[in-house]
């Protein structure tokens, strides 16, 4: 019985970490960089845009002036989710997604707005994934890949500790781990 059980869980083991490798791969990659200020780049592009009234600081009708105008500009719209940013009496509308990102932001004269469009590099499109800027079935992907890696560190764990001649070594790897983790948590 103990045989088929791990047999089961190496090819479970097996199947899942073969299969999330290149994702897990780009997760790893991009999130140790970003950790070192390394978010890849954007090319960007300003429009002016004539405005019939003084922009308001309304999620809505700015989101609807910023369709409008990526329509007469061919432009797709992000694939995130759009939101306002208030500094002061200031405000502007970001709308981030993995492609690109767009800013609509008031200029001196308030019949005129600035609409900048800002293309990822193809690493900052991993980076804004990443970040979870994707679109929805992405972000289902990476449920599914953090499940996964999850099943895949049990598994490892559960195979480790069925066998006696490596019981010891998981259980102090394992508090080891813990410990570190709660020393650098504590230590950040």
């Amino acid at each position: 019985m103990k045989t088929n059980s791990r047999t089961t869980l190496i090819k479970v083991h097996l199947l899942l970490a073969t299969f999330i490798f290149p994702a897990a791969l780009m997760f790893i990659i991009t999130g140790a960089f970003y950790t070192w200020g390394i978010k890849g780049s954007y090319t960007a592009e300003s429009h002016i845009i004539p405005l019939e009234a003084p922009l308001v600081d309304e999620q809505q009708e700015l989101v609807g002036l910023i369709e409008n105008a990526l329509q007469r500009l061919s432009i797709p719209s992000p694939s995130g989710k759009p939101k306002v940013k208030r500094s002061g009496t200031s405000f502007y509308l970001e709308w981030t997604g993995s492609k690109m990102d767009i800013v609509l932001e008031p200029t001196s004269d308030e019949y005129m707005a600035k609409l900048t469009v800002k293309e990822t590099s193809w690493y900052r499109n991993l980076v804004q994934l990443h970040k979870a800027k994707g679109g929805q079935l992405f972000k289902i992907y990476a449920a599914a890949l953090a499940i996964s890696l999850f099943t895949i560190l049990l598994s490892g764990f559960l195979m480790a500790w069925q066998m006696p001649k490596y019981r010891k070594m998981a259980f102090l790897s394992s508090t080891a781990g813990i410990v570190m983790f709660f020393l650098m948590f504590g230590l950040s």
